[in-house]
């Protein structure tokens, strides 16, 4: 009775809102005056309090193992990306640890091994380069076998507590493997029990039939299941799924006795949308009314260390207590305000962090620029009342080489983390896995156009054979050859490309 009447007084606590977040307040500023404080707060990309000005992440140097702790540039600020660039320079580094930005230090590490998963392995730290408020930052790119966890923490929800939480994520780097969560977790890395879990899932595995379109979407990981309502499937038609989004707003609270919620939201622009606010789940033989929260936090990765599952992450924190509808809002406001995604400020030219397209210069297809469709790169035809998609789809950001600093490799403007790069010749768009193949399919130096015209850009891996198109695919071809794509007919012309202004701003 005495926890039932504690969550009672807290979430009546949080309907009365108490005290207004100052303008400029960031999200853990913005709960601490809606009577939530956060209890854990991880960025990579951006200070989650106006006044805070200590670390954000630590990476660690291949060449040596030293590590190098990331900061805000200023006290409520971006990242540093520039200071992990330089640390790197020369070699590759892996994320190590995630700071928690909270006096509570929950600070989450590389995970260990679980139940159903070998120990992680950590990020690569360029893997996912992105434009935030107009600076170059980085955020975290999780592939099958990396995670994060902290065991041992303080203030986070246990047993039938109340709380709240959200993570920014993205609708462009998801699978159906188990699983994308940040939240709650057992404390010995194993499958306790219903109930033991609370956390956010994002991703498209559909845990209870009927899900409705094809989703990522928002779930709860309340262990031993995915839920989108308390019978565990989707009772909302509505809620297709986020589809394609470069940024979400993934958020969940429970007042662990007998109520959850979901929400979601384009943290580019717009609102939340709750997707289900209702009992908690009677399915499963019970056990989730109350919770049995054990209060480790798990970044990109299930209870038992499930780690077949990808995903990005941007920022997140976990509250004490269950936050108001109006702190929500405010909060995704205050993420649409940050910029995600927004222009890098350079365009046309081949400088590192510019947004350009690719325009081929062959006689017949002066109007086609390289884009990607269907995951493959292909050159079409794009002009000024094209949709909207092909133009994001024939945007690309220049990025340093990913192989060699020296050359270049091209993001995808409208899917943070996906490079072009090369496989069995062909170009195709695909998300940076941080190993050494990918890093050199992903890697083009340019040189004087060989038709004499624009620039051509030579693979770093196989230096004999260049960026070409040919029957509207994308290719790796040298002059002459046994494949088709190596025809020496307009292959000076082919391997030729005008850099360009970029269709997507």
């Amino acid at each position: 009775m005495a926890l039932l009447a504690a969550a009672a007084a807290i979430v009546t606590l949080a309907a009365g809102a108490p005290g207004a977040a100052a303008a400029g307040s960031l999200p853990c500023d913005i709960y601490a005056a809606a009577g939530t404080p956060c209890v854990a707060a991880h960025s990579l990309v951006r200070a989650l309090y106006s006044a805070y000005n200590g670390p954000l992440y630590q990476v660690r140097r291949a060449s040596d193992s030293v590590t190098s702790d990331i900061r805000p540039s200023a006290s409520g600020g971006y990242a540093d990306a520039a200071a992990q660039d330089s640390f790197c320079a020369g070699t590759t580094c892996i994320i190590t640890k995630i700071y928690d930005q909270s006096a509570r230090h929950n600070d989450l590490t590389v995970e260990g091994a679980g139940g159903a998963g070998a120990a992680d392995v950590g990020a690569p730290a360029d893997a996912l380069p992105v434009t935030v408020g107009g600076h170059q930052v980085y955020g975290l790119e999780i592939s099958a076998g990396m995670g994060y966890r902290d065991n041992s923490t303080s203030g986070v929800a246990v047993n039938g507590q109340a709380e709240g939480m959200y993570m920014v994520t993205s609708g462009t780097h998801v699978n159906g493997s188990c699983c994308f969560d940040y939240g709650n977790a057992e404390t010995n890395n194993m499958d306790t029990g219903n109930g033991h879990m609370d956390a956010i899932n994002f991703g498209t595995e559909c845990w209870f039939a009927p899900c409705y379109g094809q989703g990522p979407w928002v779930q709860a990981d309340l262990e031993n299941g995915l839920f989108q309502s308390d019978s565990g499937y989707s009772k909302n038609t509505a809620n297709t799924g986020t589809g394609p989004l470069p940024f979400v707003t993934a958020l969940l609270k429970n007042n662990g006795q007998n109520h959850f919620a979901l929400k979601y939201g384009n943290a580019q622009s717009g609102t939340l949308t709750t997707t289900y606010s209702g009992p908690e789940p009677s399915v499963n033989g019970g056990g989730y009314s109350p919770m049995h929260q054990e209060g480790a936090i798990v970044l990109g990765t299930g209870g038992d260390n499930s780690n077949g599952s990808i995903g990005s992450f941007f920022e997140g924190v976990m509250t004490a207590g269950i936050p108001t509808d109006a702190a929500d809002d405010s909060v995704q406001a205050n993420i649409v305000s940050a910029g995600y995604g927004g222009p890098t400020g350079s365009t046309g030219s081949l400088t590192p962090g510019a947004e350009i397209s690719l325009r081929a210069t062959t006689s017949c297809c002066t109007g086609d620029y390289i884009r990607h469709q269907n995951d493959a790169a292909v050159i079409s035809p794009v002009t000024s009342s094209s949709p909207s998609l092909d133009k994001n789809d024939a945007t690309w950001i220049v990025r340093r080489g990913l192989a060699d600093s020296s050359c270049v490799s091209f993001e995808s403007r409208n899917y943070p983390g996906d490079f072009l790069r090369h496989q069995n010749y062909r170009l195709y768009r695909q998300p940076m896995n941080g190993t050494a193949l990918f890093r050199a399919d992903a890697t083009f130096c340019p040189v004087a156009g060989k038709s004499g015209t624009g620039t051509s850009f030579a693979s770093s891996n196989y230096p004999s054979r260049y960026l070409r198109h040919y029957d509207y695919g994308l290719y790796i071809a040298s002059d002459g050859g046994t494949n088709a794509w190596d025809g020496a007919t307009s292959w000076t012309d082919d391997v030729s490309w005008s850099v360009t202004s970029p269709w997507a701003p």
